[in-house]
Protein backbone atom coordinates (compact mmCIF):
# COMPACT_ATOMS: atom_id res chain seq x y z
CA UNK A 1 0.00 0.00 0.00
CA UNK A 2 1.31 3.50 -0.74
CA UNK A 3 2.26 5.07 2.34
CA UNK A 4 3.24 8.09 3.16
CA UNK A 5 5.25 9.45 6.15
CA UNK A 6 4.11 13.08 7.45
CA UNK A 7 6.84 15.01 9.23
CA UNK A 8 6.21 18.42 10.80
CA UNK A 9 9.57 20.01 12.07
CA UNK A 10 10.78 23.33 13.54
CA UNK A 11 13.96 24.33 13.93
CA UNK A 12 15.36 20.52 13.62
CA UNK A 13 18.11 21.26 11.16
CA UNK A 14 20.40 18.97 13.60
CA UNK A 15 18.57 15.92 13.54
CA UNK A 16 15.84 16.05 10.50
CA UNK A 17 18.94 14.78 8.14
CA UNK A 18 19.58 11.58 10.29
CA UNK A 19 15.57 10.99 10.78
CA UNK A 20 15.33 11.17 7.06
CA UNK A 21 18.27 8.90 6.24
CA UNK A 22 17.05 6.14 8.99
CA UNK A 23 13.65 6.06 6.65
CA UNK A 24 14.98 6.03 3.15
CA UNK A 25 17.33 3.16 5.01
CA UNK A 26 13.92 1.15 5.34
CA UNK A 27 12.84 1.71 1.89
CA UNK A 28 9.77 4.94 2.41
CA UNK A 29 10.25 7.10 -0.43
CA UNK A 30 7.53 9.83 0.27
CA UNK A 31 8.50 11.43 3.06
CA UNK A 32 7.14 14.97 3.27
CA UNK A 33 8.14 17.26 5.79
CA UNK A 34 6.33 20.14 6.85
CA UNK A 35 9.09 23.12 7.59
CA UNK A 36 6.86 25.24 10.38
CA UNK A 37 8.43 28.37 9.55
CA UNK A 38 11.99 27.32 11.11
CA UNK A 39 14.36 30.04 12.23
CA UNK A 40 17.18 27.26 11.21
CA UNK A 41 18.32 25.71 7.94
CA UNK A 42 15.39 22.75 8.06
CA UNK A 43 14.14 23.66 5.31
CA UNK A 44 17.70 23.50 3.34
CA UNK A 45 18.60 19.82 4.72
CA UNK A 46 15.34 18.68 3.95
CA UNK A 47 15.48 20.08 0.00
CA UNK A 48 19.08 18.45 -0.14
CA UNK A 49 18.16 14.96 1.48
CA UNK A 50 15.35 15.47 -1.78
CA UNK A 51 12.29 14.69 -0.05
CA UNK A 52 9.27 16.49 -0.53
CA UNK A 53 9.66 19.70 1.48
CA UNK A 54 6.67 21.95 2.69
CA UNK A 55 6.67 24.86 4.07
CA UNK A 56 5.24 27.42 6.32
CA UNK A 57 6.21 30.91 6.01
CA UNK A 58 5.63 31.20 9.76
CA UNK A 59 5.35 28.88 12.49
CA UNK A 60 1.89 27.89 12.85
CA UNK A 61 2.42 24.97 15.14
CA UNK A 62 2.67 21.20 15.13
CA UNK A 63 -0.96 20.41 14.36
CA UNK A 64 -1.28 22.69 11.22
CA UNK A 65 1.95 21.45 10.13
CA UNK A 66 0.45 17.85 10.31
CA UNK A 67 -2.75 18.90 8.91
CA UNK A 68 -0.75 20.61 5.77
CA UNK A 69 1.02 17.29 5.66
CA UNK A 70 -1.74 14.65 5.63
CA UNK A 71 -3.81 17.19 3.36
CA UNK A 72 -0.41 16.95 0.54
CA UNK A 73 0.14 13.09 1.15
CA UNK A 74 -4.24 12.29 0.15
CA UNK A 75 -4.07 14.75 -2.63
CA UNK A 76 -1.43 12.40 -3.78
CA UNK A 77 -2.61 9.51 -3.70
CA UNK A 78 -1.62 8.43 -0.11
CA UNK A 79 -3.44 4.92 1.03
CA UNK A 80 -1.84 5.08 4.56
CA UNK A 81 -0.42 7.70 6.15
CA UNK A 82 2.03 7.91 9.28
CA UNK A 83 3.05 10.85 11.25
CA UNK A 84 6.71 10.64 12.50
CA UNK A 85 8.51 13.15 14.85
CA UNK A 86 11.44 15.18 13.59
CA UNK A 87 13.77 15.12 16.64
CA UNK A 88 14.74 11.23 16.62
CA UNK A 89 12.39 10.23 19.17
CA UNK A 90 10.68 7.13 16.63
CA UNK A 91 12.11 4.39 15.16
CA UNK A 92 11.67 3.96 11.13
CA UNK A 93 12.25 -0.12 11.72
CA UNK A 94 9.01 -0.13 13.92
CA UNK A 95 6.70 1.34 10.67
CA UNK A 96 6.11 -1.88 9.48
CA UNK A 97 4.31 -3.00 12.82
CA UNK A 98 2.67 -0.14 12.98
CA UNK A 99 0.62 0.02 9.72
CA UNK A 100 0.46 -3.73 9.57
CA UNK A 101 -2.86 -3.85 11.22
CA UNK A 102 -4.16 -1.04 8.56
CA UNK A 103 -2.85 -3.10 5.93
CA UNK A 104 -4.17 -6.42 7.24
CA UNK A 105 -8.10 -4.38 7.33
CA UNK A 106 -8.41 -4.87 11.08
CA UNK A 107 -7.78 -1.31 11.99
CA UNK A 108 -8.13 2.08 10.51
CA UNK A 109 -6.33 3.98 12.83
CA UNK A 110 -3.08 2.98 15.02
CA UNK A 111 -1.70 4.48 17.90
CA UNK A 112 1.60 3.70 19.04
CA UNK A 113 2.40 3.35 22.75
CA UNK A 114 5.28 3.37 24.24
CA UNK A 115 3.93 1.71 27.45
CA UNK A 116 2.74 -1.80 26.36
CA UNK A 117 5.71 -3.22 26.47
CA UNK A 118 8.86 -2.33 28.52
CA UNK A 119 11.19 -1.56 26.05
CA UNK A 120 10.95 2.33 26.91
CA UNK A 121 12.29 3.62 29.82
CA UNK A 122 10.29 6.95 30.43
CA UNK A 123 11.81 9.71 32.48
CA UNK A 124 9.69 9.86 35.92
CA UNK A 125 8.25 13.24 35.40
CA UNK A 126 7.49 12.38 32.40
CA UNK A 127 5.76 9.39 32.95
CA UNK A 128 3.84 11.60 35.34
CA UNK A 129 2.15 13.94 32.94
CA UNK A 130 1.82 11.14 30.49
CA UNK A 131 -0.34 9.21 32.75
CA UNK A 132 -2.22 12.28 33.80
CA UNK A 133 -3.23 12.30 30.12
CA UNK A 134 -4.34 8.87 30.27
CA UNK A 135 -6.64 9.82 32.54
CA UNK A 136 -7.63 13.10 30.94
CA UNK A 137 -8.75 11.75 27.88
CA UNK A 138 -10.64 8.70 29.93
CA UNK A 139 -12.52 11.47 31.00
CA UNK A 140 -13.15 13.99 28.70
CA UNK A 141 -13.15 11.41 25.22
CA UNK A 142 -14.47 8.55 26.49
CA UNK A 143 -11.79 6.18 25.38
CA UNK A 144 -9.67 3.88 27.21
CA UNK A 145 -5.66 3.92 25.76
CA UNK A 146 -2.38 3.22 27.43
CA UNK A 147 -0.49 6.22 25.96
CA UNK A 148 -2.44 9.51 24.73
CA UNK A 149 0.14 12.02 23.23
CA UNK A 150 2.46 9.98 21.22
CA UNK A 151 2.91 11.33 17.77
CA UNK A 152 4.22 7.60 16.11
CA UNK A 153 0.52 6.92 14.55
CA UNK A 154 -0.70 5.42 11.51
CA UNK A 155 -4.17 6.33 9.39
CA UNK A 156 -5.97 4.51 6.40
CA UNK A 157 -6.87 6.79 4.08
CA UNK A 158 -9.78 6.48 4.74
CA UNK A 159 -9.96 7.49 8.31
CA UNK A 160 -7.31 10.74 7.81
CA UNK A 161 -10.01 12.25 5.49
CA UNK A 162 -12.68 11.60 8.63
CA UNK A 163 -10.38 12.81 10.88
CA UNK A 164 -10.23 16.81 11.30
CA UNK A 165 -7.29 18.87 12.43
CA UNK A 166 -8.56 22.25 13.41
CA UNK A 167 -6.51 22.66 16.41
CA UNK A 168 -2.71 24.28 15.25
CA UNK A 169 -0.71 23.83 17.76
CA UNK A 170 -0.21 20.77 20.48
CA UNK A 171 -4.05 19.93 21.64
CA UNK A 172 -4.15 18.16 18.03
CA UNK A 173 -3.30 15.06 19.66
CA UNK A 174 -6.01 15.31 22.20
CA UNK A 175 -8.37 16.69 19.03
CA UNK A 176 -7.11 13.72 17.05
CA UNK A 177 -8.65 11.45 19.88
CA UNK A 178 -11.70 12.55 20.65
CA UNK A 179 -12.12 12.04 16.24
CA UNK A 180 -11.64 8.84 16.73
CA UNK A 181 -13.86 8.43 19.71
CA UNK A 182 -16.85 10.81 18.12
CA UNK A 183 -16.51 9.12 14.82
CA UNK A 184 -16.60 5.60 15.98
CA UNK A 185 -12.79 4.85 14.08
CA UNK A 186 -11.73 1.65 14.64
CA UNK A 187 -8.36 1.88 16.46
CA UNK A 188 -5.62 -0.25 17.58
CA UNK A 189 -2.91 0.72 19.98
CA UNK A 190 0.74 -0.89 18.79
CA UNK A 191 3.50 -0.92 20.98
CA UNK A 192 6.71 1.25 20.11
CA UNK A 193 9.95 2.39 21.26
CA UNK A 194 10.27 6.01 22.06
CA UNK A 195 14.12 6.73 22.10
CA UNK A 196 15.19 10.01 24.89
CA UNK A 197 17.58 11.56 24.37
CA UNK A 198 19.38 15.35 25.69
CA UNK A 199 18.22 16.54 22.60
CA UNK A 200 14.72 15.37 22.35
CA UNK A 201 13.89 16.06 25.64
CA UNK A 202 14.78 19.66 25.90
CA UNK A 203 12.45 20.29 23.39
CA UNK A 204 9.80 17.93 24.97
CA UNK A 205 6.19 19.47 26.69
CA UNK A 206 7.12 20.93 30.56
CA UNK A 207 4.45 20.26 33.03
CA UNK A 208 2.81 23.59 32.50
CA UNK A 209 2.54 23.62 28.54
CA UNK A 210 0.84 20.37 29.46
CA UNK A 211 -1.76 21.78 31.52
CA UNK A 212 -2.22 24.96 29.26
CA UNK A 213 -2.40 22.36 26.56
CA UNK A 214 -5.52 20.18 27.90
CA UNK A 215 -7.14 23.73 28.92
CA UNK A 216 -7.00 25.00 25.37
CA UNK A 217 -8.87 21.54 24.12
CA UNK A 218 -11.27 21.37 26.71
CA UNK A 219 -12.92 24.99 25.75
CA UNK A 220 -12.16 24.33 21.78
CA UNK A 221 -14.41 20.89 23.06
CA UNK A 222 -16.89 23.01 24.78
CA UNK A 223 -17.45 25.69 22.18
CA UNK A 224 -17.50 23.44 19.11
Amino acid sequence: MKTFIVIAAYNEGKSIANVIKSLKKEGYSNIVVVDDGSKDNTYEVCKKENVIALQHSINRGQGAALKTGIDYALQNGAEIIVTFDADGQHRADEIKRLTAPIEKGEAEVTLGSRFLDKKTQVPFFKKLTLKAGIIFTRIFSGIKLTDTHNGFRAFSRKAAEKIQITQDRMEHASEIIDEIARKHIKFREVPVTIVYSEYSMAKGQSIFNSLKIASKFLLHKLTR
